[in-house]
């Protein structure tokens, strides 16, 4: 009986954790992005936004440019993106097509 008492209190503190580590996640992922090739480096910044990459995506606290701007800043930077996200809601293929017309060659 005490196992099952000591595993319901674990995942009790766990699940209790979960809102805490979702809030980390969003405060670092207001923007997230996938380039269409990995970047070189795992961090990089466009004016005041450092941008964080690994995995196969790249992601940013919020900036102070209009969201269509901060895309256009990163494709500039990493080249051309498959998907471009603000606060978990992807661009649509025009808006993503703007972006990447100012991606590196």
């Amino acid at each position: 009986m005490k196992s099952v008492i000591s595993v319901a209190a674990a995942v009790a503190a766990s699940l209790a954790m979960l809102p805490a580590v979702a809030s980390a996640q969003s405060a670092n992922g207001y923007y997230s992005a996938t380039p269409v090739s990995a970047p070189a480096n795992d961090s990089l910044v466009t004016r005041n936004v450092i941008w964080r990459c690994g995995g196969g995506t790249c992601v940013a606290a919020k900036g102070t440019a209009r969201d269509a701007i901060m895309c256009q800043l990163l494709a500039r930077e990493v080249g051309a993106l498959t998907e471009f996200k603000v606060e978990g809601e992807a661009f649509d293929a025009e808006a993503l097509e703007r972006c990447n017309a100012r991606a590196r060659s």
